[in-house]
Parts: structure tokens; sequence; C-alpha cells
């Protein structure tokens, strides 16, 4: 078990069960909120992490005290700010508890004292409050400006020794303490369209009801006069979050997952247009206010639904409303066993299905009829890797979410779309070089191992063709990647992921038109897309020369994921091709900050796939933007360059010691035939050189997509340098060495 020290907050909200005996409704939805718009954009900026939800509260994890303090006064000030027009009954208000501590981490969760103690502070606190223990006090006095009052010692549950216990003042030194927090993104963007008033027929005659096309017939209401975006040509639909109501918030996930399907099940549909998931989880403090939901997302009708579960039994209430009147199209209330839920999710899709009066074809009637899978424990843990996310993620993040994905297979090694998940967390991994899972080797088989036994088991899964696209694309074989992005767009139509996959796959192969027209519906069916998904699209049209549409979508990718290099390294270059050199400079600082080896001979290699047009274009912006050459702008004299015969010399049973420009040391041994073992504190790793025209060329198994790259030696000239013989350029190292004697 892996130990460290940290900061653990815990918070809770005050009064939860008097407030969800009141409304029930109107309290998840704050608390929801409270997550979306106080907890997650301030855990971000303060650099904590969320371990997880538990209910009505949370358990946070910080590297400094500090940090911790500064997030908890934060989102105090926030809610007094709320509160301060509300009575009493009607505020919501939070207790936190912040302590500094031994914690013992195990799969993502933390335990041990250091937690415990956070946990009773919280309990301590007074409603709105902050409580520090004696150890976390001793971290910020003197650093912060605040009002630290001392409440003396308590003894706590379970725990041995007395703890000394403060509370925070929130006066004027609180308000003042520091910038506002980051504002969560708006899901309303674009264009706003008027619905004309048009009457609905009611056709009902010797009491038959007689079908008709309802999304043909607007008649909005007095509270909806503005949309968004303009209604689809086919009926369109927001399957909004279902709200757990059972007393057990570890049922979350199987409500979240219940949307997720029936999401999921409907963008198979080619009639119907279906809004993606998380632009529909964006609006889960509107559940309730449908017509609001229907404005923002541009759809006509709007499903709504609360699941509850005790035991092996489940209660599911349904309704489908039709956003333009009000009116429920149809409702249904189903008790049920667990293990029925397959059985309720076909029920619902049928129904609603038959309500807009869509006709499906027979390939959409198959996919519709399969189930994922019959095992449920397979099922759950399906459900709890799909909540996590995949482009991007942490490190962490990505092993619990391959852990989920795997407890599935262990329990249906038959579960096609566990497979596919496995497959789109490796092609990410490798396409991002993410060696820090897997190596580049391991990760591109086991996308396409993964990927191609999902389709071997269901040869009509979409996620597995877009991986298959993706990892075509990469290895150069373009008419098959646009071949997999198009299946894969035919099998789920209304799945932005596949459409937006498609678009970078037809960008990626010249069809500029095709790309932003895809990209754009990509967007249409997710209006209020992830940062990752942003970051896609903004690629797509900045190789679509698009630049100016493309900085608005990569600059809020760079704000909500700060430390991810190719939303600063792509604006970069769209800013320099829009002649704002400013904002390219400071774009290419910040890259070369995060990743200091950024070079062009680097993206060269990286990029081999790109079209010779595309990845020149590219090229060339950055280099303007102030991205050089070689790793830390390295410029050796040709003067000093080594020749051929010089470099056989050097690789031909000789061993090099020396540092790498940022200090690591290595060693590195050359036998007499080609090959090559490499070492450093963090790095074990064989390989084979060549010489090219004065260059020396390297290729490591697993490393770099296993890419053969060239560069340079040089004689030393470097004052600061005396120790070392030699520099060795490379796009992914500046090394300094010394050969030693054969």
């Amino acid at each position: 078990m892996e130990r460290r020290l940290a900061a653990v907050l815990a918070f809770d909200m005050v009064g939860y069960s008097r407030l969800m005996g009141l409304n029930e409704q109107v309290t998840l939805a704050a608390h929801r909120r409270h997550r979306r718009e106080l907890f997650n954009p301030r855990a971000t900026q303060y650099r904590g992490r969320i371990i997880k939800f538990m209910g009505d509260g949370a358990l946070m994890e910080f590297a400094s005290v500090v940090d911790s303090v500064c997030f908890a006064v934060d989102v105090q000030s926030a809610l007094l700010s709320e509160n301060a027009d509300l009575p009493e009954e009607r505020q919501f208000r939070y207790r936190i508890g912040i302590n500094i501590g031994d914690i013992i981490l195990d799969e993502g969760d933390i335990y041990g004292d250091g937690v415990n103690i956070a946990a009773r502070l919280q309990e301590l606190a007074d409603p709105g409050g902050i409580c520090l223990s004696g150890s976390a006090f001793d971290q910020v006095k003197g650093k912060l400006d605040l009002t630290f009052e001392h409440r003396g010692e308590r003894q706590v549950k379970n725990i041995a020794e007395p703890v000394s216990i403060y509370r925070i003042r929130l006066d004027e030194k609180a308000a003042a303490l520091g910038p506002p927090a980051v504002e969560a993104p708006t899901a309303r963007t674009g264009r706003k369209l008027t619905i004309a008033a048009v009457a609905v027929p009611l056709l009902i005659f010797g009491g038959t009801t007689l079908w008709w096309q309802p999304w043909t017939s607007l008649r909005p209401s007095q509270t909806v006069e503005r949309f968004a975006y303009p209604l689809p040509d086919r009926p369109s639909i927001a399957v909004l979050p279902f709200i757990n109501v059972s007393s057990d918030p570890e049922q979350d996930h199987l409500a979240k997952g219940l949307t997720d399907d029936l999401i999921t099940e409907l963008s198979k549909v080619s009639g119907l247009f279906v809004i993606a998931r998380h632009s529909v989880f964006n609006l889960e403090d509107m559940v309730g206010n449908s017509q609001k939901v229907a404005a923002e997302l541009g759809v006509h009708f709007v499903v709504e639904g609360t699941l509850q579960r005790a035991g092996s039994r489940l209660r599911i209430n349904v309704k489908l409303i039709d956003a333009l009147t009000g009116l429920f199209l149809w409702a249904e209330r189903y008790d049920r066993q667990y293990a029925d839920i397959f059985a309720v999710q076909d029920d619902v899709i049928g129904k609603i299905i038959s309500a807009l009066a869509v006709k499906l074809n027979e390939k959409e009637r198959d996919q519709l009829a399969r189930i994922p899978t019959d095992n449920l424990e397979a099922y759950d843990y399906y459900l709890r890797a799909e909540q996590e996310g995949f482009l991007y993620s942490d490190v962490r993040t990505y092993r619990r979410t391959l852990s989920f994905y795997q407890k599935a297979i262990d329990l249906d090694p038959n579960f096609a779309e566990a497979h596919a998940g496995i497959a789109r967390i490796a092609v990410d991994v490798w396409r991002n070089d993410y060696n820090l899972i897997w190596s580049g080797a391991v990760a591109r088989k086991i996308a396409y191992d993964a990927a191609g036994h999902a389709l071997k088991l269901d040869p009509d899964n979409a996620r597995a063709h877009t991986v298959l696209a993706l990892l075509q694309l990469v290895d150069g074989r373009p008419a098959e990647a646009i071949g997999s992005a198009m299946r894969a767009v035919a099998l789920q139509p209304n799945d932005a992921e596949a459409s937006g996959n498609l678009a970078l796959v037809l960008a990626h192969t010249g069809d500029r038109e095709r790309a932003v027209a895809e990209a754009e519906k990509a967007l249409r069916l997710d209006p209020s897309p992830p940062p990752s998904f942003r970051l896609l699209t903004g690629v797509v049209l900045y190789m679509a020369h698009q630049n100016q549409r493309a900085i608005s979508l990569l600059e809020t990718a760079r704000d909500a994921l700060p430390r991810t290099e190719p939303a600063r390294e792509y604006l970069a270059a769209a800013y320099i091709r829009q002649d704002d050199r400013p904002h390219a400079q400071q774009e290419a600082a910040s890259l070369l900050e995060l990743f200091p080896d950024s070079n062009l001979t680097y993206y060269s290699y990286l990029y081999d796939y790109w079209r010779e047009v595309d990845l020149s274009y590219h090229l060339a912006g950055l280099g303007k933007a102030g991205i050089p050459q070689w790793p830390f702008g390295f410029e050796g004299r040709k003067a000093d360059q080594l020749g051929d015969a010089e470099l056989h010399d050097l690789v031909s049973g000789r061993t090099w010691t020396g540092k790498h420009k940022n200090g690591t040391d290595f060693i590195q041994y050359f036998d007499t035939a080609g090959n090559t073992a490499y070492r450093s504190a963090n790095t074990n790793i064989t390989g084979v050189v060549e010489i090219r025209d004065g260059r020396l060329c390297e290729k490591f198994e697993g490393y770099f997509l296993n890419r053969m790259t060239c560069g340079y030696v040089y004689r030393n000239a470097d004052k600061e340098r005396p120790d070392a013989q030699y520099v060795h350029v490379t796009p992914q190292a500046l090394k300094f060495f010394s050969v030693g004697a054969r």
C-alpha cells in the first residue's frame, strides 16, 4: 500500500435529509449544480483532487494545506453570496473540515487517521463554516491573511489523542483572500432561433388516437420563445440525467448508467436526433424544467425520469415531454427486479420510438434487440468505467477505468462494449505517447487486439470501428481509416464521438469540406462538449484552415485542461496564422514550459502520417510562433559536426556516459552489430542504431510510436559543460556525453 502526507478536506450539506423531505428534486438539482459550478472548477483552480462524492458530501485531497484552505474559503464565500437574499429555509450550506496527516492510497481511494480526523472536523464545523486541525493550522499560520479562532481540544470518535481545533472566520479578510474562481462554461452557444407559434391539431375520433408527426407541429408556450439552435428536420430529443432517489448514493452510477444507455441506444436510430451525454449532464440542475432544457439544447422532446433501488428491487419512473407544449406524450412507472433492467430499457426505447412515429430499418431493429451482457455485476462495473471518461485523463483515472472494464470482462468475457472501452483507452495512450501506463508498442497491440475482439463479438460495435480508424490513420492506411470511421457513424448516426473522429480522419486525409461538416454535426449533437472534444474539433477546424473558429474551441480546451500540451501547440500555430504574434508566442512559451523538449523535428516524426502539405503548414506556423528546430533551441556549428566515419567509431563497441540537458544521468552501450542498450534512473531499454548521411538514427521498440529517429553528434563547445566530449541532439533529447575506451 502506498502512503503519503496530504491535506484532506471533507464537506457535506447541512440538513440534507430535511431539505430532501421538503423538495427532493430541488435539493438534488442544487447539489449537482454546486458540484459543477462550485466544487469541480475550484478543485482544478486550487490543485485539489476530488476522491469521491458521497451522497451530500465529498472527500478531497490537496498537496498543500494552503491550497485546501483557499479552496474552502472560496467555496464558503461563494455560498454566502448565493444565500444572501434567500430565506433561511431555502439556503444550501455546507460544513468543511481540513486536516493534514498520513493517508493510505488504495485503488484511487484514501484511508487512515488523516482522513478520519478531517471527517470528524467537518461534523464539528458550524453550518457554512470551516474547521482546521491544529496540524493544518500550523501549516497555514503566517501564510494566509485570515482570522483563526482556537476552539480548544476535542476528543473525536476513533482517534486516540485529542485534536486541537481552529475555526476560520468568514470576515472581510476571507472575502479578500484571492481571485474569483474559474467560471463554469455556459451551455448556451451558437445562433438563436425564434420559434413561430403553430397550432397542434388534436386528432382523436371515436376514442381512437390518430398518430401524427409531432415534431412538425410547433406550438410553443409563452415560456419557450427563443432557442439556442434551429430545430433539426427530424424528431430531436434529449434524455436528461435520471435522478437517483434511493437512500443509497452508491446508486448514482446506476442512474447515470441508465441515462447513458438510453442515449446510446437511441443514437443508433437514424430517424432521431439525439443530444450527447455530456451536454445533458451539463444541465443536471435544470431537471424538471423541460422547456428551458429544450431551449438550451435546441430539441423538441425531453425524457425525464427517476430511479430507486432497494436491494434487488427497482422502481423507475419515465416520462416523454413535448417541450414546446409542455404536455406529456407518454409516462410509465416500472416496478421490477434489478435483473429486468434491460427489459425496462427496451420498453422505454420502444415507447419513445412509437410515440414519435419513427420507423426503424431492419439493421436498427437488430441492434436495439441486442443486450450488452446477461451478467449484471459485469454491467455494473462497465457503468462505473463509463462514468470516468477518456481523453487526456490523468494516469490514476485511466488505471481506475481500466480496472472497471477488466472486472467486467472477467465476469463476462463476451462483453463486447467492455473490450471496446479498453481499446479506446489504449489508442489514446498510444497516440499521445503516454508511457506511464503502457509503452507505445504495448498500447498499440492492446488497442488492436481489444478492438478486434470487440468486433468479433459484435461486428456492429461503433466504438471499436472508431478505434480501428484512428489506428489505421496513424499507421498510414488512410483509405481503411476513412472506411472504418464511416462505418462507425453509419452504425451510430447520432454519436458525437463517432462523427468527431470521422471529421479528424477526413481532415488528415485532405477532405476539408466534409471534415468541417462532420465537426459541425458533432458539435450540434454535443453543444456543450467536454474540453477534450473541443480540442479534437478545434484541431479539425485548424487543419481545415478555419483558424478563427478553431481558436475559440482550442482556448476553451486550454483553459479547462491547462496541463494539456496539444491545446497549446495548436493554439500557437493557429494564432500565428491569424497574424496574432503576441498570443502565438505566449502559447509557444507555455508549451515549452510544459514540455521543454518541444521542437519541430520531434513533431515532424510524431506526425509523419500527415500529408506533406499539412505537416509543412503546421511546422512553419510553430516555427514562426517560437518553437525551436531542436530540443532546448540547440544549434550546433557545422565545423563541430561529426561525419560518418567518426560516428561509426563512436558506436562500435563503445560506451557513452553523461547527462541529459535536464540533468538526468545516463549510460548507453553500443555493440559492433548495430545494437544499443540505454539506461537511466527510470529507463532501461534496448534498440538498434544506423548511420545515415551524417546522422545517428535510433529505434527503441515500444517508444515514440516505434519510429526510427535521427539526430546529429557534435564536438562539445559548451563551456558550461567542459567535462563532456560530445553533444548528441535528437528529436527527443539533448545529451552531453563522453566516450569510454573499447
